[in-house]
């Protein structure tokens, strides 16, 4: 069993920055793959970027379009906690931010179906 606590939204101008944080209790943080989505109102929820469990010494990381070059994502395994680094925000990244964790392998990190595990979510509102 995985608990997720994400914290960190709030509200921004755009062209500011936020920095999300998703907290985990368990003992299978370490080896799950990661996931960040977003969900605006009356749309559904969209893949943002996922991290995978460190394979060697590397973290294989994958973000929507969208996001590339604004947003990184990123996890530190002693603390079992996920981030997401947000640059540069657009009025467009208005959302509820929702973290995930996939305890199964082999499956594309961009499909929500494929997280076993959520948080309650965190609201983003970047003003224009």
């Amino acid at each position: 069993q995985v608990q997720l606590v994400e914290s960190g939204g709030g509200l921004v101008q755009a062209g500011g920055s936020l920095r999300l944080s998703c907290a985990a209790s368990g003992r299978t943080f370490s080896t799950a793959t990661m996931g960040w989505f977003r969900q605006a109102p009356g749309k559904e929820r969209e893949f943002v970027a996922s991290i995978s469990r460190i394979v060697g010494s590397t973290y294989y990381t994958h973000y929507t379009d969208s996001v590339k070059g604004r947003f990184t994502i990123s996890r530190d395994n002693a603390k079992n906690t996920l981030f997401l680094q947000m640059n540069v925000l657009k009025p467009e990244d208005t959302a509820v931010y929702y973290c995930g964790a996939s305890v199964r392998s082999g499956l594309s990190t961009m499909r929500a179906q494929n997280y076993d595990y959520w948080g309650q979510g965190t609201q983003v509102t970047v003003s224009s």
